[in-house]
């Protein structure tokens, strides 16, 4: 991660702060009340672990980024939550946006998944640019992450 961080950072101008935040694996559900219908609890328990649930920053290249982003915040929490890119042209324009950078303009966030689709990371990549991102950066990005997450899990980590 640390090298795709430092060569797509290396390779493209408009990208400010590019990095990985981490998706720690999710905590086993609570116990839940025996007076409440067990469809219910398992609902109950699943929004409480998404809701306590945060990425954690991993190798990048730019800024200080954010160290902790929760799940229920920002573009990279939309991106971990719905486990699909997330394409900003205007980040100020984007419900819950947190300003890890004031310069940022916009913004592109892509999952790294499992081939089973359990989330490891978000590739995330500012731009001091307004819409810098195109579809087609946020196709190839989501190719690379595509492989990155097979590898990943390849390797077992």
């Amino acid at each position: 991660m640390a090298t795709v961080a430092c060569e797509l950072h290396a390779a493209f101008a408009y990208f400010h702060w590019t990095g990985f935040y981490r998706a720690p694996a999710a905590a086993a559900p609570a116990a839940a009340q025996q007076a409440e219908p067990a469809e219910q609890q398992a609902e109950q328990a699943e929004q409480q672990r998404q809701s306590e649930r945060q990425l954690v920053i991993g190798p990048y290249q730019g800024g200080l980024g954010c160290l902790r982003i929760p799940f229920s915040k920002g573009v990279c929490g939309a991106a971990a939550r719905e486990r699909r890119t997330q394409l900003v042209p205007d980040v100020h324009a984007f419900p819950g946006h947190i300003a890890c950078a004031s310069s940022t303009q916009s913004e592109v966030v892509v999952p790294v998944l499992t081939p089973g689709g359990q989330l490891l990371a978000v590739l995330d990549v500012d731009s001091d640019l307004p819409a810098a991102f195109t579809e087609v950066d946020a196709q190839w990005l989501e190719q690379l992450c595509t492989d990155l997450g097979s590898r990943q899990w390849q390797a077992g980590l």
